[in-house]
């Protein structure tokens, strides 16, 4: 296998931070921003093709750093249109990233965090592989230029990603500083330049990162409730056994919330456990139904999975009962599953990783 290069990504640097660089190194500061637009908005990754910046400057970032993006190698296409791509890193390891189609041509990517994930929920695919490592700023933007790079060559040349929800594998918050840096990046007028309500940023509940969200830019927070009982929840999630309900809760009301935002409520709807009337009353005496959304996520089963999917009159009547008392509730529509891309179905599969032989290693430009 080929050792990843010494260098850091570009791919990892916020504009500022680009503009530092090319200032310490005694180039102009105005050459960042001719950058930016180069890799973000033409998606011109080979400096060769940077024409108004300087040879030098060209050169010393060559010279410096990694230009390399990560590599598809592999992707499935559901009958819905959802789109699920194995993304390999320079180093081999690989993560599932799903580009989500949906009306008004909203096309959401669900980008991934870590290499596995480290929270183990137990409803979750990607929790049975553990942690392997965390993602860098430059692997996490690069999910979304080699897709958005992939999509234009091989679906339509005026694809477009709109939107990004950190809900591919991993807990982003467990990887909070390069998670924050890639949102700079996504966020970047002179870049890619999404807007805050197009990013959602999901979290399982990692309460001392959480308290840090001051520290984070304004995007849509969800948190990923699935319980209303502190019992239940720490079946489902082993985190709630050392940030119980009242703790989180608690970090909860220190996130910033600019006016007309909401907090959204990630809630995994599963056969005979949390479908209850029992779980409608706590809900509503846990969450204040005028800063908070309930999306309800109908469970996705997977081989070897515990639990069931509750039946569509279920669901429909569990909606109904917090829409009753005043929660704007929504239904998350069910898409993927026929690859395995649906919400708790994202893991690395050897198999797939097996189709990527070793001659396509030598693709990478190292």
């Amino acid at each position: 296998m080929v050792k990843p290069p010494q260098q850091p990504s570009i791919y990892s640097l916020t504009l500022p931070q680009l503009r530092e660089v090319l200032v310490n190194a005694g180039f102009a500061r105005f050459s960042g921003d001719q950058i930016y637009q180069w890799i973000y908005k033409n998606l011109a990754f080979d400096p060769d093709l940077w024409s108004n910046v300087s040879v030098k400057a060209r050169s010393f970032l060559k010279e410096n750093y990694s230009f390399t993006l990560p590599k598809v190698v592999w992707n499935g296409h559901s009958t819905d249109g959802t789109r699920k791509f194995l993304v390999a890193m320079i180093d081999g390891k690989t993560v599932e990233t799903v580009a989500i189609p949906a009306k008004n041509d909203r096309l959401t990517l669900c980008i991934s965090s870590q290499v596995g994930c480290a929270i183990g929920c137990t409803f979750c695919h990607t929790g049975t592989m553990g942690l392997t490592r965390h993602l860098s700023a430059g692997e996490i933007v690069g999910q979304f230029l080699v897709i958005t790079d992939w999509l234009k060559r091989h679906v339509n040349p005026d694809a477009r990603l709109t939107n990004i929800v950190y809900m591919g594998q991993g807990e982003p918050l467990h990887n909070f500083d390069n998670v924050k840096n890639a949102t700079e990046i996504f966020l970047e007028d002179k870049g890619l330049g999404l807007g805050q309500r197009k990013i959602t940023l999901s979290t399982s509940g990692l309460v001392p990162q959480i308290e840090k969200l001051g520290d984070f830019p304004p995007v849509n927070i969800a948190i990923s409730l699935h319980a209303a009982h502190n019992q239940i929840r720490s079946e489902l999630m082993p985190i709630n056994k050392v940030y119980d309900l009242e703790r989180l809760f608690k970090a909860i009301k220190m996130i910033p919330l600019k006016a007309h935002r909401w907090i959204t409520y990630e809630y995994l709807l599963i056969e005979g456990m949390n479908d209850r009337v029992e779980d409608v009353t706590a809900l509503n005496q846990l969450l204040d139904p005028k800063v908070s959304k309930i999306n309800l996520i109908p469970f996705n089963e997977y081989p070897e999975s515990a639990f069931k999917r509750p039946s569509e009159t279920r669901i429909k009547w569990f909606q109904k009962e917090l829409m009753n008392k005043g929660f704007i509730t929504t239904i998350r529509t069910t898409m993927g599953t026929d690859i395995l891309a649906a919400c708790g179905q994202l893991k690395s599969q050897q198999s797939k990783l097996n189709l990527w032989v070793e001659e396509s290693v030598s693709q990478f430009d190292i």
